[in-house]
């Protein structure tokens, strides 16, 4: 793969999702890189989050008429073009200049939803307006509850739709590929220093003229002089989160919040049955990516049981491992409304900005109705069990 494949012209060349975490590998230092595509400890968690899909074949019809195929759906009353968005992925700001509104114009012009990080680089109000489109924002149970509520009354005055509130970061992972980068929490190592020199088009995208982009939605939050991006995210981040956080709080948040609202890091029926108890709108399958607890459950592994479990009182999604439409189409044979994106389209936009973002999207999009019409199904709403076959799940 070559270097020069970063104009939106030159991403319309790329196949794959893999196509484009090639090009970021290069595009973007290392620390970077290795940012976006580490999981914790032995990785397993991460390794299992791809694993699971080869484990699952199709069982294709055929004489159907697929002239006319449709993958789109409704989300909660709303339509999407596809049955996926983009996922909540931070320090988007360090893989290209205002990475946020990159990513959020990329989902608006598919036609998908955008979830905003709360650690992102570009305020949530000016994603909002210059990207429009389905905004949703992503939060975490910080220690001090005032700051959650001040990002709530933001999103809400922004117009952001839905809030998602992740759960499964009370502690923090145990990231080693991010500790090992820095030499001390705010500055690399000289061997990633010399790696960054190595990336002057990087250089000039993302730190001139101001350095370091800063967090733009956590404000007050950080203590003074680490509200930059350039630390550890373990060392800026973990300090701040609430080991003590419990199902009151997210009772406390649903009190205070009136849009909808989603449970980010359910991974068993017990607790998708009381997000529905607490009027939760939507939940969240994640095990964070592989990046929290090493050796979990893939989220596909528990969704068929938690779809069941909860019978459509709330919407089901989940992460984790998605990069070709075929994933996204055994998801929801399985029982999701839809599925969140997050290294498949952050490649994206590491490769090319937003038009490499768009590009991710296009990609998944063609290959779900690539998927459909092989399958012998022509609306994605039809897709079920009976098109699969898997030991690992029992469907024979």
């Amino acid at each position: 793969m070559q270097r020069r494949l970063y104009t939106g012209r030159d991403m319309a060349r790329v196949q794959s999702i893999e196509e484009l975490r090639a090009i970021a590998r290069k595009r973007v230092p290392n620390f970077c890189f290795e940012y976006v595509e580490g999981g914790s400890e032995e990785e397993a968690s991460l390794r299992r989050n791809r694993e699971v899909f080869s484990d699952i074949s199709f069982l294709p019809r055929t004489l159907v008429d697929v002239k006319t195929r449709n993958q789109g759906i409704s989300l909660f009353g709303k339509q999407s073009a596809s049955p996926f968005m983009i996922g909540p992925t931070g320090f988007s700001g360090l893989l290209s200049r205002e990475g946020d509104v990159s990513m959020a114009k990329a989902a608006a012009a598919a036609g998908v939803p955008f979830v905003l990080t709360n650690v992102s680089t570009t305020s949530v109000e000016n994603v909002v307006k210059r990207a429009g489109g389905r905004i949703w924002m992503q939060v975490y149970m910080y220690r001090t509850r005032a700051f959650v509520e001040k990002v709530a009354q933001r999103a809400r005055d922004a117009g952001v739709e839905t809030l998602v509130l992740t759960t499964d970061s009370a502690v923090y992972g145990k990231r080693e590929w991010d500790v090992r980068n820095f030499s001390s929490p705010m500055s690399l190592d000289w061997r990633n220093k010399i790696d960054v020199l190595r990336h002057p088009r990087w250089i000039v995208d993302i730190l001139y003229p101001n350095g370091f982009p800063h967090f733009a939605n956590l404000g007050d939050l950080l203590p003074p002089g680490q509200t930059s991006v350039r630390g550890a995210a373990s060392s800026i981040l973990g300090q701040q989160l609430d080991p003590s956080l419990s199902w009151r709080d997210v009772e406390w948040l649903r009190d205070i919040w009136q849009g909808k609202l989603v449970i980010k890091g359910i991974m068993t029926a017990q607790d998708a049955e009381r997000a529905v108890a607490v009027g939760a709108d939507g939940i969240v399958l994640s095990n964070h990516g592989g990046r929290q607890l090493d050796s979990a459950l893939s989220p596909m592994d528990v969704l068929p049981e938690v779809a069941a479990a909860v019978n459509k009182r709330l919407a089901v999604m989940l992460d984790g491992g998605f990069r070709r439409g075929a994933d996204v189409v055994k998801a929801v044979a399985l029982g999701a409304d839809a599925v969140l994106l997050g290294r498949a389209t952050t490649y994206g936009l590491a490769a090319g900005g937003q038009a490499g973002a768009a590009r991710a999207l296009e990609i998944m999009r063609s290959e779900v109705d690539r998927v459909l019409g092989l399958l012998g199904c022509p609306d994605i709403a039809q897709v079920d069990r009976s098109y699969l076959r898997s030991q690992r799940f029992g469907i024979s």
